[in-house]
């Protein structure tokens, strides 16, 4: 029974997270997300976090780590992989950031990844930068692999 508050505002929505607050958020790569967390960091204080689980670009991670550091927040960059399989049966996740921060999600991200014979589906990445970098490379197989059947298709 997870209790559901509704919010009128970003002010409102903040306020009512017990502290420290600890916020993920998927919106699109880019300007979206820097204005998402423009509008979260405004109510957010020092130890707070914010997590971007977005397949967001790995410096654009680093660089809002730093942007937020000077407001003593936190930040996560997130990988998350999986697809409409990683929805209905939990998806892998690729956090980086500070190992301190990990260690307060842990136990929700582990709940909300797969789960397999050996394990969820989580695990630290690395510093900020590092999970948002090992899914690039993990979409960019991803997509060779695809070209590969597609050019074995038309052969």
């Amino acid at each position: 029974n997870l209790p559901l508050v509704g919010s009128s505002s970003v002010e409102d929505f903040v306020s009512n997270l017990s502290k420290p607050r600890k916020v993920i958020i998927l919106v699109q790569a880019g300007k979206p997300v820097d204005a998402t967390i423009a509008a979260l960091s405004e109510y957010m204080e020092e130890g707070d976090l914010i997590i971007d689980g977005g397949n967001e670009w790995f410096h654009n991670s680093i660089r809002r780590a730093e942007e937020l550091a000077s407001k003593g927040i936190n930040f996560i960059g997130m990988g998350i992989s999986g697809g409409e399989e990683g929805a209905r049966n939990g998806p892998s996740l690729m956090p980086g950031g500070p190992k301190e921060s990990y260690d307060i999600i842990a136990p929700i991200l582990t709940k909300c990844a797969a789960q397999v014979s050996d394990g969820e589906c989580v695990a630290y990445c690395g510093p900020v930068g590092s999970g948002n970098y090992i899914k690039m490379v993990h979409n960019g197989i991803e997509y060779a692999d695809m070209q590969l059947i597609g050019e074995v298709y038309s052969v």
